[in-house]
């Protein structure tokens, strides 16, 4: 994990004595573990983890004004400082605009601005302490700061409404640590905080101006070219020397076996659009897009392709030909890694702790044996579904900018997939109640269906759809909670309904921006948990201006059916690509359902045995007994939201690996100063015990 640390204090004659709130509780100096101080007291900040020498950057304009950049940053030293002087003025959004993924931190005087990005990859959260505030781009070290006990309202709320932005509001499992809000910076001054959001706000009044569909599109190709032409400009990394010869064992093997990727640049190619298009552009535009001369027989500058192909579950074989027909250029050298029941979902519950709880832990060891054949900096197409694609809510848009024409093709598209002549009378309706119905009102039914505990699994693409057009829904592990975790979540939105103000966005644009938050927090979580040494992830679809480009598509365009491998197929041939296998752009008939079922009955006496004593029963959000009989009846083959069961099983796995850690992020402070520190008492012993 890499991360950056620091805080702002209400001390402002402390500089340069070493406290500012930073003395031990035996007088040594507090500071992180394995960082590197940025700049010094009255307000530190310091950079914690393997971060290359070209992924920190600070600028100074002079002893006052100064900022520091972490990540993969377009921008020149000359452009951070102009941007710096901009900043001094209170000025935010400029600083998210340079291409890349990066964290930026201005200090103008004794005025800290963290600027958070629009996606919510690279999150800040923060925390009151010592009289003023500390922040962090991970909420643990700040756990362990102030020694946090767990919110189980924020946990009760992740399984009930993950997807619902006022159940979880700026909470994270940490009580007390907060998170900014995608778009926005956190203002710190002298100890005191403020959130400001740096994004212009759509008015509800009127309907956007139409956008000229081309033109929207020619933005999205050059946001995304610039994001890969900035990773490629990057210094190339050459990860830990190969110790040696292991007998029997080349050295592509031995470098797989020791966890150590390929030197130089690769990238995902899974037979879908969003990989292959990423592929394409890096090794198709100029330069020396692949892995480095002398570290890879026979690979040279060609950039590297990695296709995983599971042997356990069969359906992707379509994909898996695209992938090969698209390596099958120059600049492209093809790996396929082959994974069978040890990769399956569930296969292997032993892992790093992350920072936060995420569904993808169930799948670690399934994404980690792709990315141990990949490169040093390798692309994903991560987030492509979800700043390109539709939320069937948007259909509501439509019908509030009175452009009712537009729902044509995709509700036909539905009714194709359905089979039923009833769907687009269904689908339009549902969308006509939507656009007429409050934000207010949507969260009251929410917490109202929550209570009642009436959950419907939707059957096919047309009920998934009607499920979506709605404010919020809840969770897929909701029918598994008990009635006081339920009742908790629908008091707490209930009190946010209450406060609710008039001023929400569309209700198409809300869900769309709530599902790449919830997206972006899973990816990063992800990362933490598959991470290969010295190996980077890049996903440029979650950079800021890639997500600016994709919001300004029109909502016509972006509603038909394969609208995406429309939108990257025009980006393609904008870069010159315009050989494309046929079938391009289909959607895959890999069932991921199929995945998972094959994994709870590969891994049933594994998971039962996790929840014999489970975590999740001593605070109160399920019966133990009720979660054994819902695995056991999602391995037998019964009709259930399997995607529950990964959110179950990975947060107890995050419960049970953060109580079985030892130490803290902290050097001066006792071994108790961590988070969590007297682990979870039992709220409720009879469910506790399972009975």
């Amino acid at each position: 994990m890499r991360w950056l640390v620091g805080w702002s204090s209400t001390a402002a004659g402390a500089a340069g004595t070493g406290t500012a709130g930073a003395v031990g509780y035996d007088g040594e100096t507090l500071q992180p573990v394995g960082s590197q101080l940025l700049w010094g007291d009255p307000d530190p900040l310091w950079a914690v983890g393997d971060w290359r020498p070209d992924e920190v950057r600070v600028v100074h304009a002079d002893p006052e004004h100064r900022i520091a950049v972490l990540g993969i940053c377009g921008a020149t030293d000359e452009e951070l400082r102009r941007g710096l002087f901009t900043a001094r003025g209170g000025a935010v959004r400029h600083l998210t605009t340079w291409p890349g993924s990066y964290t930026a931190v201005v200090r103008a005087g004794r005025r800290i601005t963290v600027c958070g990005d629009l996606a919510g990859a690279r999150p800040v959260f923060h925390t009151p302490w010592a009289g003023g505030t500390a922040y962090a781009t991970a909420a643990l070290p700040l756990a362990d700061l102030v020694e946090a006990n767990l919110d189980f309202t924020h946990l009760a709320a992740l399984l009930a409404a993950p997807d619902v932005p006022a159940a979880l509001r700026d909470t994270t499992p940490y009580d007390g640590v907060r998170r900014i809000p995608p778009g926005h910076a956190l203002v710190l001054r002298a100890g005191a905080r403020e959130i400001a959001g740096y994004e212009p706000v759509a008015s509800l009044a009127v309907a956007a101006p139409p956008a000229d569909p081309d033109r929207a599109v020619d933005a999205v190709r050059d946001a995304l070219v610039e994001a890969v032409r900035t990773r490629l400009a990057a210094p190339r990394h050459v990860p830990d020397l190969d110790p040696g010869p292991v007998p029997g064992m080349g050295p592509a093997e031995r470098r797989a076996a020791r966890g150590m990727p390929v030197p130089g640049i690769g990238a995902d190619l899974s037979g879908g659009p969003a990989s292959a298009t990423l592929a394409l552009l890096a090794a198709g535009l100029p330069g020396r897009p692949g892995t480095l001369l002398g570290h890879r027989t026979g690979a040279g500058e060609r950039l590297l392709a990695v296709t995983f192909n599971d042997l356990a579950v069969p359906g992707r074989e379509a994909e898996l030909e695209r992938a090969a027909a698209l390596a099958a250029g120059p600049r492209l050298h093809h790996v396929v890694v082959t994974g069978g029941q040890e990769t399956l979902p569930y296969a292997d519950l032993d892992g790093p702790l992350t920072d936060e709880p995420g569904p993808c832990l169930v799948q670690a060891a399934r994404h980690r044996a792709r990315l141990a054949a990949g490169s040093a900096d390798h692309f994903t197409g991560h987030g492509a579904r979800q700043v390109l694609d539709a939320h069937p809510a948007r259909l509501a848009d439509l019908l509030v900018d009175r452009r009712r024409r537009h729902l044509v093709r995709p509700v036909a598209a539905l009714a194709r997939a359905d089979g039923s002549v009833f769907v687009p009378a269904r689908v339009y309706g549902a969308a006509r109640r939507l656009a007429r119905t409050p934000y207010r009102t949507g969260l009251e039914g929410l917490a109202e269906r929550l209570l009642r505990r009436r959950f419907d699994e939707p059957q096919g693409a047309a009920d998934a759809s009607l499920a979506a057009l709605s404010w919020a829904g809840p969770g897929p592990a909701a029918r598994w909670l008990t009635g006081e975790a339920l009742a908790e979540v629908s008091v707490l939105l209930q009190a946010e309904a209450d406060r609710s103000g008039a001023g929400v966005q569309r209700p198409g644009d809300y869900r769309a921006r709530a599902a790449l938050a919830r997206h972006a927090a899973d990816l990063r979580v992800l990362e933490q948990a598959a991470e290969i040494r010295s190996q980077r992830l890049h996903a440029p679809f979650l950079d800021n201006q890639v997500v600016r480009a994709c919001r300004d598509l029109p909502e016509a365009l972006r509603v038909r059916p394969g609208a995406r491998a429309t939108v990257l197929r025009t980006v393609l041939q904008g870069a010159g690509v315009t050989d494309l296998p046929a079938g391009w752009g289909a959607p895959s008939h890999a069932s991921a359902a199929a995945v998972a079922r094959a994994g709870l009955r590969a891994a049933a006496d594994p998971l039962m045995d996790l929840f014999a004593t489970p975590l999740l029963a001593d605070a109160g959000l399920v019966e133990a007994r009720v979660v054994r009989a819902a695995l056991r009846g999602g391995a037998s083959g019964e009709p259930l939201p399997l995607d529950g069961l990964a959110d179950l099983v990975s947060l107890e796995l995050w419960l049970r690996r953060l109580l079985a850690r030892r130490g803290t992020c902290w050097t001066g402070t006792p071994s108790r100063s961590r988070a969590v520190p007297s682990g979870i008492q039992p709220r409720r012993g009879a469910l506790a015990s399972g009975a």
